[in-house]
């Protein structure tokens, strides 16, 4: 059969390995990203799974979870038989057209949560906290932690926000709830994906694991990788 590959200088730049941290999430961004450059056709076929594994620099693994979290989203669909494989269907699902914030938008929410939100978990994490506020802490990730989908999101934006309390900041924790509402805003327009919410359970562990044990770098580190993941996916869904 012939390639369903648009251009060689596209594909080659979008199919190339990606930057790490967050395989999942990556992997969806950059498949969503070349199916809306069309650099896989509506109605075409993607790279054999081994193929695109290897190019982009995942497992099979991870690339079959985002294949199928995709194929679920009703982006792609699976075909079997001789002429069978991953395609992009004519057109994308109708309760995911939503208006789409510019390429600026989007950056400015990003890039504010980003400084917010990596300062709040080094903040806290350099702090002595009180036993109430350990606790409270740990019942916030406690709750968040396999929650159902259906409260995920409420769950996921209480634990954030307690990282800010804890901070020691009234006006950080403010900040944080300002940017979260415009953050969740754009997150209720994109699925909620459970290989996403197991990496976010525990990137959550890991920063509030680095801010009880007083480590300010690690827990910095830590949700930075976390809202990278989030990142990805905001942009790969709405860009």
């Amino acid at each position: 059969m012939t390639s369903s590959l648009r251009s060689s200088g596209a594909d080659a730049a979008l199919f190339r390995p990606l930057r790490g941290g967050n395989a999942f999430e990556e992997t969806v961004e950059r498949l969503l990203q070349a199916l809306r450059l069309g650099v896989v056709a509506p109605g075409g076929r993607l790279p054999p799974g081994r193929e695109l594994a290897a190019r982009l620099g995942v497992s099979r693994a991870t690339l079959r979870e985002a294949l199928a979290t995709l194929q679920d989203a009703g982006y792609l669909e699976s075909r079997r038989g001789r002429y069978g494989g991953t395609f992009v269907r004519a057109a994308p699902p109708a309760d995911r057209i939503v208006r789409s914030p510019s390429g600026a938008e989007l950056d400015d929410v990003l890039q504010f949560r980003l400084v917010l939100e990596e300062g709040a978990a080094e903040a806290a994490a350099a702090r002595a906290l009180t036993r109430a506020e350990r606790e409270h802490l740990s019942s916030r990730l406690a709750a968040c932690t396999g929650a159902p989908l259906a409260d995920y999101r409420r769950l996921d934006s209480r634990l954030h926000l307690a990282v800010a309390e804890v901070a020691g900041s009234p006006s950080l924790t403010t900040a944080v709830a300002d940017v979260r509402i415009r953050v969740n805003e754009l997150l209720d327009a994109i699925p909620l994906l459970p290989p996403n919410i197991e990496h976010s359970d525990r990137q959550h562990a890991a920063v509030v694991t680095a801010i009880l044990a007083g480590d300010p770098d690690g827990a910095r580190r830590h949700m930075a990788e976390h809202l990278a993941g989030t990142a990805a996916l905001l942009r790969g869904f709405l860009t």
